[in-house]
């Protein structure tokens, strides 16, 4: 069977490995305690690659604008569509998780709250703007508080394209990161279906099985719905409406455009597999220019994640819900600065959305191992909002190329 992260393969054995999970810790939980291991395995794996894939992701698609001295209009569009769409997606999933409220009640897998979430300090507004700039970014890291070293990639990513002859040589270093820490990342989803196994299995075998996974049915049903619903909208709606405002094109001609596109999103779970089909969509059949869409295109499919900054706000508020645990304003605004600047973490691979999730999840002292509730229909959601990134990046290339004035 081919097993390839690219192909079917790996997605239907983590299919296999997350039905095999149900219905083990559910009618032998004693023994399904003894697969935790396997989990917890998989969960620090993804940790591990949480920091340099990050910085990499992030000074790559810095440097790949070129001299940041130059890049005019174009760059400012660019930036201020991906800006404000991600942050529109952000916006409707909490607004939808916090009046749906898919986590509240659901205690199959929250267990007892962890010591070190209730000893958490109240985030307030002024904590998130201090929280950017770390005076040690080794502790920072040691630390993994993220936001300040998303901000230092940021800078370091724009001093790099200042180097002149250097340039070449800082580039292909952290290009050649990029390529190996995504390797690594597709290594690890190798090991997914044993490690969701592990997760889900250990979960419910410490519910004592039984009705327990038919509360896992209904619960997560909410949850992934609630994800779904707020793609839909903002895939449907959001960014329709922007595409039809700005650019004056038909939204659904558009659409229809992208469809091949999109439904290879939808396949392959990666934005940057798509990438070369969404170029070919939006220059040949959607006649945008070349010279916009090979500038938006590239960077869009790095830094632009709609659908993951979306999945991730809902997620991580739907974790809180399902441990008890109350956010306020703080925590809120804390959430929605970090899954926007997340998603640009999340290179245009499957299952990366896990790796960034953490990010999310430490941002507020919210347990990492609530990521185990999720994983069971993360392989579908995941593809949903593949097709809704890409999707965003192609409507970003027809709004800025109309803004621009140079469409084909």
């Amino acid at each position: 069977m081919n097993l390839s992260v690219k192909g079917p393969g790996l997605l239907l054995w983590i299919v296999i490995g997350a039905v095999l999970a149900v219905g083990f810790g559910s009618f032998f939980p004693e023994a399904a305690l003894r697969t935790e291991l396997l989990g917890v395995l998989f969960l620090n794996a993804l940790k591990m690659m949480v920091l340099p894939l990050i910085i990499t992701s992030i000074i790559v698609g810095v440097m790949s604008l070129g001299d940041v001295r130059r890049l005019g209009a174009l760059g400012v569009k660019t930036f201020l569509y991906y800006m404000v769409t991600t942050g529109l997606s952000v916006a409707v999933g909490i607004g939808l998780v916090l009046i749906l409220q898919p986590g509240v009640g659901f205690s199959a897998f929250g267990g007892p709250l962890p010591e070190a979430v209730r000893a958490e300090g109240v985030y307030s507004i002024v904590d998130v703007l201090t929280g950017l700039i770390h005076p040690n970014l080794v502790q920072a890291a040691v630390e993994l508080k993220i936001l300040p070293i998303i901000f230092a990639s940021i800078l370091f990513g724009t001093a790099f394209t200042m180097l002149g002859e250097q340039k070449s040589i800082v580039e292909q270093f952290f290009s050649a990161c990029n390529e190996a820490v995504m390797k690594i990342v597709h290594g690890i989803m190798y090991f997914a279906p044993l490690g969701i196994f592990g997760l889900i299995a250990s979960r419910l075998g410490s519910t004592g099985g039984g009705g327990a996974v038919w509360d896992l049915v209904v619960q997560l049903g909410k949850y992934a719905g609630t994800v779904v619903t707020g793609l839909t909208i903002h895939g449907l709606l959001v960014l329709p409406l922007i595409l039809y405002l700005f650019s004056g094109k038909n939204p659904g001609r558009y659409f229809l455009h992208l469809a091949k596109a999109l439904l290879t999103a939808f396949a392959t779970a990666s934005s940057s597999s798509t990438l070369p089909l969404t170029l070919e969509c939006v220059t040949e059949e959607a006649r945008v220019s070349n010279r916009t869409a090979g500038f938006v295109l590239p960077l869009g499919a790095t830094i632009n994640m709609d659908g993951t900054a979306l999945y991730e706000a809902v997620a991580a508020i739907f974790i809180a819900q399902s441990y008890g645990i109350s956010l306020g304003g703080g925590e809120l605004v804390v959430i929605f600065l970090t899954a926007t600047l997340a998603a640009i973490g999340a290179a245009g691979i499957p299952e990366a959305g896990l790796v960034t999730m953490v990010l999310v999840l430490q941002s507020v002292g919210l347990p990492v191992e609530g990521i185990g509730m999720i994983l069971a229909v993360d392989w579908l959601l995941d593809r949903c909002r593949t097709t809704v990134n890409v999707w965003g990046d192609a409507v970003g290339a027809a709004v800025v190329d109309h803004l621009e004035g140079t469409e084909g």
